[in-house]
């Protein structure tokens, strides 16, 4: 049974838009999921399906599960198979900075691929000492300042690529792909 990563963007950051992981746990598991955990308080699922859906479909089901029993407005969840993640582990343009300083390295995971101008824009924005790389649907920046007073932030990525995003810590990548393959 194929097990997936849900992350869903937004919530419980700076104390806004305050979701209770037990919610979400419930709302998959209404769905008819299996073996459904939650890693911290940032909207972080782990979950198996014998559903033969990709990605996207998959997105759209906890979307309009989500706003429905949570009553929020347009949820955005980004799915990843168990394959997808370790290929995404693999291909870490910066293993490096993964073993120095994990929590400095964002994965951002976008919610569709981006054209390559956009990522040409991306680059030009940067105004600080970070450093990126896309492969796939994975933008990897190393904020060696720290995300928090970087001006590289969130809003100028999704705006820049025009896609939605969420970002993960390497810290955090790490422990969901330990849930992705504990039994």
């Amino acid at each position: 049974m194929p097990t997936h990563v849900a992350l869903l963007r937004g919530v419980n950051v700076v104390g806004n838009t305050i979701v209770a992981m037990s919610d979400l746990r419930d709302v998959l598991t209404e769905m008819g999921f299996t073996e459904v955990r939650s890693l911290l308080q940032s909207g972080n699922l782990v979950f198996r399906t014998d559903r033969r859906l990709a990605g996207a479909s998959l997105e759209r089901m906890l979307e309009s599960a989500t706003a429905k029993r949570l009553a929020r407005d347009s949820p955005t969840y980004i799915v990843r198979s168990a394959a997808e993640w370790k290929a995404l582990i693999d291909a870490n343009p910066f293993p490096a900075a993964a073993k120095r300083d994990p929590s400095h390295l964002l994965v951002m995971f976008l919610k569709t691929p981006v054209a390559a101008a956009n990522v040409k824009m991306l680059r030009a924005a940067i105004r600080g000492r970070e450093t990126i790389e896309i492969v796939g649907k994975h933008l990897y920046v190393i904020y060696p300042d720290g995300v928090g007073k970087s001006k590289f932030t969130h809003g100028l990525i999704e705006r820049h690529l025009a896609t939605r995003a969420t970002g993960r810590n390497w810290n955090t990548v790490r422990k969901l792909a330990a849930l992705l393959w504990q039994r």
